[in-house]
């Protein structure tokens, strides 16, 4: 259930079998029971992003993933004194990146002056890609291979397109004869205009969803409910005669005020006759974000603060054309994992791919909104594709801490059919 690449080795297997025995006896068996602490958990050390900017405009337009990234592991090193060379692997997660984004990511590992000996790799799972490298760092750690890792995210999508055509010629002809296959290929807007109807979530609940998502995320920012999460980082960009200048960016740039009658007006950006619009869907832009794991013994014995642990995590399939109900399998999956029920659960970082399956999500679970997003989600604060699961970590983390709320989990949709959840606990 945790690890996808079964190997025939037999003492891969037995290695397999004791950290699923491992992970399976740090269960959260109630509300009022918290499993025994152990030296082999998995925590959580520190988790950081940049600010996330607009794509094509924002400020972050011409930073490089590798400049974004350097930046984040420095704030790493600096923030928890951390000698680089305790690092024993990094993890990032990327979809658009030239070079299947490896050497982008290794790049920012020298930027940042992380030795050669600190190994690196990449992984793509749309849009739990951050979301996955983190828990790939995690495998490594209760699979004993490492004791301390990084896990993240990154995305240009000023630099990268989204939105490259297929070419025909390269495509197989079998899957055209292939339903599920050539549903993978469905775009997303499209798959958020399946959910609403298949679902019923009409264009009112929808624009409300959004509606709530802005002004949760305008309140955080007024009261600098931000400020914690966000590493500065230091870039150029032209300004208006076309000259560089040195910039500092430190703010989160999609947030805007808005009104449910504004959000109304807008036309279906998708479909002729559909519901989904540029203000109900979450926003193309530039971020990375980077989360710093241990084992609780290494933790420990290096003085590192501990932020929370990793109790459970599961990804789910559903159909392509309806990509965006991914959540509403995922959690229940990782909340059994866990013992948990989704009344225990204090907050929910759901993603906001689009309003009409965030709200079908978590009208499924019965969540109580108030629960959802309480610093508001990807409508107003953007989804760079390869970050948002690595920087809902930072988001979800410090609203705990600031509330004092106990259990969490993170979630998302992900295109091509599935969803992907993962069950927190902050420790005090």
């Amino acid at each position: 259930m945790y690890f996808i690449h079964i190997m025939e080795n037999k003492s891969y297997q037995r290695r397999l079998n004791l950290i699923r025995q491992h992970i399976s006896s740090n269960k959260c068996l109630n509300r009022g029971t918290v499993p025994p602490v152990s030296d082999d958990d998995v925590v959580i050390v520190d988790c950081i992003r940049t600010a996330l900017t607009k794509s094509g405009r924002g400020l972050l337009k011409d930073t490089m993933p590798e400049a974004m990234l350097a930046g984040l592991f420095e704030g790493l090193v600096h923030r928890n004194k951390l000698d680089p060379k305790h690092v024993g692997d990094i993890v990032i997660g990327n979809c658009l990146q030239a070079g299947s984004g490896m050497m982008t990511s290794r790049m920012g590992q020298f930027l940042a002056k992380f030795p050669e000996t600190t190994n690196l790799m990449s992984v793509n799972r749309l849009c739990s890609s951050g979301l996955q490298a983190v828990m790939n760092v995690a495998y490594s750690i209760a699979g004993r291979q490492i004791d301390i890792g990084i896990g993240g995210g990154v995305e240009s999508m000023s630099l990268y397109n989204m939105n490259g055509t297929i070419d025909p010629e390269k495509i197989s002809e079998a899957i055209f004869e292939c339903e599920p296959a050539r549903n993978c290929m469905i775009p997303m807007g499209i798959t958020s205009e399946n959910v609403a109807e298949k679902f019923q979530v009409d264009r009112k609940t929808q624009d409300s969803f959004a509606y709530e998502s802005q002004r949760k995320a305008a309140a955080a920012q007024k009261s600098g409910l931000f400020k914690e999460e966000i590493w500065p980082i230091n870039t150029r960009v032209k300004d208006q005669k076309g000259e560089w200048k040195n910039v500092t960016v430190t703010q989160d740039e999609g947030i805007r005020e808005t009104t449910l009658e504004s959000l109304g007006k807008l036309k279906p950006a998708f479909k002729k006759d559909g519901t989904t619009t540029a203000g109900n869907s979450s926003q193309t832009t530039d971020g990375a974000a980077v989360v710093l794991l241990a084992r609780r013994s290494a933790a420990k014995k290096l003085g590192l603060n501990i932020l929370g642990r990793i109790v459970s995590y599961a990804v789910s399939g559903v159909p392509p054309e309806i990509m965006g109900i991914g959540p509403a399998f995922a959690i229940p999956d990782a909340l059994k994992l866990a013992g948990l029920t989704v009344n225990d659960i204090d907050i929910y970082e759901i993603n906001e791919a689009f309003a009409s399956q965030a709200t079908y999500c978590a009208n499924k679970l019965n969540i109580p909104a108030e629960r959802i997003n309480p610093k508001g989600g990807a409508i107003a604060l953007g989804h760079p594709l390869g970050c948002t699961g690595a920087r809902q970590f930072s988001t979800l983390l410090t609203e705990m801490r600031r509330t004092k709320k106990r259990l969490g989990v993170i979630s998302m949709c992900i295109g091509t059919g599935m969803g992907a959840a993962v069950v927190v606990e902050r420790e005090n």
